[in-house]
C-alpha cells in the first residue's frame, strides 16, 4: 500500500510544453471510430464517476448535464434514467448512432440550422440530445446552460493549443451553482505524444482557477497492458471537482 501511495504522489513532468504543438484533425477522430480505434470507450462506465456520483449530483433532481466529446458514453443513459436531461456533443455520427442502438433507445435526427452540416439526435423520450458537430462551433447554437458537466476524455482529447478556448466554452455553458467534474491523465509526455494528452495540475488551475474553486477528489493508477504500446510505464488519472467561486 505504501508503494501505491508513493507512486500516486509521483512528481509531475516538468516540461509541460512538450505536447503543445500536437494536433489531431476532426477527420482523424472520425477515422478512429471507423477503424474501431476507440480504446477510450468504457463499456462499464467510469468507475470514479460511480464512486463520486452522490458528491457530483448532491441529491438534486431534474438537472441539465453536459457531456463534451461524448462518444457513446454509457453514463449518458445513467443520468437520463435518474431523471436528468442530458446533452452531448460529438464529431462522430457513427459514435452517436451506436450510443442509441447499444442503449436500445429510439431517436430522431434533424439538421441544425445554426451550423451548416451539423445534426442533432434526440431520444424519443426527449431527455437525451446529442449534437453532431465541432465542439468549437457549438456556441453558435443556443443549447442553454447546465447544472453539471462531466468531462472525461474531453479536455485530454482537445488539441493542447485549443484548451483555453475549450475551457472558455465550457464555463460559458454553466449556470449558478454548477458542478464540473473533470478527469485528466498524468504520464511522461516525452514518451507518448497523445491523445489522450497530459494535463498537469497547473494547467487545470490556469484554465479554470479564475472562475472555479478546484478540489482534487482522487488520484488512481489506471495503467493497463495496452498502455505499454504507448511507451509509458505509468499513467495516473486525477478527478477534479470544480465549482463556481
Amino acid at each position: 500500500m505504501e508503494d501505491t501511495r508513493t507512486f500516486l504522489e509521483v512528481k509531475e513532468y516538468p516540461d509541460t510544453e512538450v505536447q503543445k504543438n500536437q494536433v489531431l484533425t476532426l477527420e482523424e477522430w472520425q477515422e478512429k471510430w471507423v477503424s474501431r480505434k476507440i480504446g477510450f470507450h468504457q463499456e462499464q462506465g467510469h468507475q470514479l464517476l460511480k464512486k463520486h456520483l452522490d458528491t457530483f449530483l448532491k441529491g438534486e433532481n431534474g438537472l441539465r448535464v453536459f457531456f463534451p466529446l461524448c462518444g457513446k458514453a454509457v453514463e449518458m443513459k445513467w443520468f437520463a434514467d435518474l431523471g436528468h436531461s442530458v446533452v452531448g456533443v460529438e464529431i462522430s455520427e457513427l459514435g452517436i448512432r451506436e450510443f442509441f442502438t447499444e442503449q436500445n433507445l429510439s431517436y430522431s435526427e434533424e439538421p441544425m440550422m445554426e451550423i451548416p452540416g451539423a445534426k442533432v439526435f434526440k431520444s424519443s423520450s426527449g431527455n437525451i440530445s446529442l449534437y453532431c458537430c465541432n465542439l468549437f462551433d457549438l456556441p453558435r447554437a443556443n443549447i442553454g446552460k447546465f447544472d453539471r458537466i462531466w468531462d472525461r476524455g474531453a479536455l485530454v482529447a482537445v488539441n493542447p493549443g485549443d484548451r483555453a478556448c475549450y475551457a472558455d466554452i465550457m464555463l460559458s455553458l454553466t449556470r449558478k451553482g454548477f458542478q464540473y467534474l473533470l478527469a485528466v491523465l498524468s504520464y511522461d509526455p516525452t514518451k507518448h505524444a497523445g491523445p489522450p494528452f497530459y494535463v498537469p495540475d497547473a494547467e487545470v488551475k490556469k484554465l479554470f482557477g479564475s472562475k472555479c474553486n478546484i478540489h482534487c477528489l482522487e488520484k488512481v493508477d489506471v495503467f493497463e497492458e495496452r498502455h505499454k504500446s504507448w511507451g509509458i510505464d505509468y499513467i495516473v488519472e486525477k478527478l477534479y471537482l470544480c465549482t463556481g467561486k
